[in-house]
């Protein structure tokens, strides 16, 4: 049997104990060589009264062992019986089984929280292995919209988890800085820095009309006076277009600072096509070599179905449909320029260069047909080395006491992420976008997200975090000398009678506490933080249910005053309840404030 006294988190220590006993009878009874565990996971039951804690072992395992699961399934469960942690085991259904924990789990669990303290829940999962991460990418024409904060707020968080799983993460912002829009880009500044020599103007159809510009515009002015005027479009525009772009990144930095969010590699598309060795044709000649780029035509959509970059002519095609894709994929417009996925394969292929393995990319929601093209080029570009997740987020809608919002006088045609956030606050903003599953549209009601009401997520959360340091203030009257720092009063009370911590509410709240790391780690392998703020919401609830129980049963409140063995224990059940949440917040990037105002 596995120690109990191990330093393992509740959920890996029970899997370890089944691994343990799939070891033994796989001995026992000749399975064959090798048998793979990885497959066995150890999970809370879909049904709480079925148990603590449910595996999947037999139902996995038993063509290889070459029984019927349910048979499986009775051999597994009396060896379990015998272990020093599980109190019951009960098979279920075709070969499911059940495990009720001894209580001393729940108060071990709770002694590891404060013993870990700030540290519970990180994970070696990762084992430092490099994972390249790309979000936000907008380009580099305007201020950021609404959507763009999501997109922003899921990556930045979804790297802050992968980091606390053990991976190494970088950052990265794509700057598409090298196709047609930018010129649209430079040639609405070009009008703003007319206007701001004097001349009245009119921004025409398909230039960017947003007074975002007017500052690119005045510092144009200030450093070229009129001399732009006497040139040609070919001549200027190649000295208002870094200008203009430089300037739009400086502003989409600012605004993700206010959501404090901070990108590792800012990657410039340009830099691709206009360093010595030209990165784009360099991988199509890589492709070509290998088989996966020709010369060739496409056929027509099926149903006469529009398909965005179809041409009828022959042209230079990515056999995309040899890595999966439904159709290959033109890499060569017809002026002889490349296509945006020229350049998409080449940074893919540069971040393998880099050493990445490991690929993220975060899409907006007009980007799902995107998808299959990208895998099917990174496992060209790869060898089948890298793999690529795509990550959609879906559409924001805004608004404001249920009515829709619209309009924005700085972009001139849609809300943008600082006006957002300058209302609403980064915590809200950051919390509330992730408190969806990404691929679901999401409503964000900009009245409903600073209410003070159990109905707004982020608010119920962090008055939680604060309810528990309004606890430990009530309760130095009759413990005077519990710190006030986090970490010494985590110390103090890790001698704590935690064993005398058996209501119902009591020990559901251990076990969402326990719960925790194998949360962390389950979010992290299916790149989900939405995870973390739905689990943070539910301890929350928990918190202040029990709580609020103790208004009305007096014997459950927090600090009893005749007994201070109880209080201690209840002040750990605390401790450990704002330790994790104050963990998970940070890991949302939302702070944990000790006081709500």
């Amino acid at each position: 049997m596995v120690d109990s006294r191990q330093p393992q988190h509740l959920f890996a220590n029970v899997l370890a104990r089944v691994h343990g006993v799939c070891g033994v009878l796989a001995s026992e009874g000749g399975w064959p060589a090798g048998i793979d565990l990885s497959r066995v996971v150890v999970e809370p039951p879909r049904d709480a009264t079925h148990g603590d804690m449910a595996t999947n072992a037999a139902m996995v395992l038993a063509r290889e062992a070459r029984a019927k699961p349910r048979d499986l399934a009775e051999a597994i469960a009396a060896k379990l019986r015998d272990d020093d942690l599980i109190a019951s085991v009960d098979v279920a259904g075709p070969g499911f089984i059940n495990l009720t924990l001894k209580p001393s789990a729940w108060s071990d669990a709770l002694r590891t929280v404060l013993r870990e303290g700030a540290t519970y829940g990180r994970s070696p999962m990762g084992a430092a292995e490099k994972v390249n991460v790309e979000y936000v990418s907008a380009n580099p024409t305007g201020p950021m919209h609404v959507g763009h904060c999501r997109g922003a707020v899921f990556g930045d968080a979804l790297c802050s988890l992968l980091d606390f799983a053990g991976y190494d993460v970088t950052r990265e912002y794509y700057i598409n800085d090298a196709g047609a829009q930018v010129d649209v880009l430079a040639r609405s500044a070009y009008l703003r820095y007319r206007e701001a020599l004097g001349e009245t103007i009119e921004i025409p159809e398909g230039l960017y009309p947003g007074d975002y510009l007017v500052p690119v515009g005045q510092a144009l002015a200030a450093e070229y006076g009129d001399k732009l005027l006497t040139m040609s479009e070919g001549a200027w525009l190649p000295l208002v277009r870094p200008r203009a772009i430089a300037m739009m990144m400086d502003m989409i930095k600012t605004d993700l600072a206010a959501l404090h969010i901070k990108h590792d590699v800012f990657f410039s598309e340009r830099s691709l096509i206009e360093t010595g060795n030209n990165k784009v044709t360099e991988t199509i000649d890589f492709l070509r070599a290998k088989g996966d780029v020709y010369e060739g035509r496409l056929p027509p959509p099926k149903g006469g179905a529009p398909v965005e970059d179809y041409e009828d002519r022959e042209q230079t095609l990515f056999r995309a449909t040899a890595y999966g894709d439904d159709v290959d994929r033109p890499l060569m417009k017809s002026d002889g320029s490349y296509t945006y996925f020229a350049s998409d394969i080449a940074n893919h292929k540069n971040k393998f260069d880099r050493g990445f393995a490991n690929l993220i990319d975060v899409f907006g929601a007009d980007h799902g047909g995107y998808i299959k093209r990208m895998q099917a080029a990174v496992k060209a570009v790869t060898a089948g080395r890298a793999t690529l997740d795509v990550k959609v987020v879906q559409l924001v809608r805004l608004l404001r006491a249920g009515e829709p919002v619209k309009m924005s006088k700085r972009s001139g045609d849609f809300v943008t992420l600082r006006e957002v956030v300058d209302e609403v606050g980064s915590d809200a903003a950051r919390f509330m976008m992730l408190f969806r599953k990404n691929d679901a549209v999401l409503d964000f009601d900009l009245a409903k997200v600073i209410e003070q009401s159990k109905d707004n997520a982020v608010f119920y959360v962090q008055y939680g975090h604060a309810r528990g340091h309004s606890i430990f203030k009530n309760a130095r009257e009759l413990v005077p000398d519990l710190p006030d720092d986090t970490e010494a009063r985590a110390a103090f009370l890790g001698d704590a009678a935690v064993e005398r911590l058996t209501d119902p509410a009591e020990l559901s709240l251990l076990r969402l506490l326990a719960l925790y790391p194998r949360m962390i780690e389950a979010a992290a392998v299916a790149h989900e933080p939405h995870r973390i703020a739905f689990y943070l919401y539910d301890l929350a609830s928990e918190f202040h249910a029990l709580w609020t129980r103790g208004r009305d049963l007096p014997y459950l409140r927090f600090i009893i005053n005749n007994d201070a063995e109880i209080t201690k224990a209840r002040l750990a059940l605390v401790q450990g309840v704002v330790s994790v949440l104050a963990s998970g917040l940070a890991v949302l990037g939302v702070h944990a404030p000790t006081e709500m105002r």
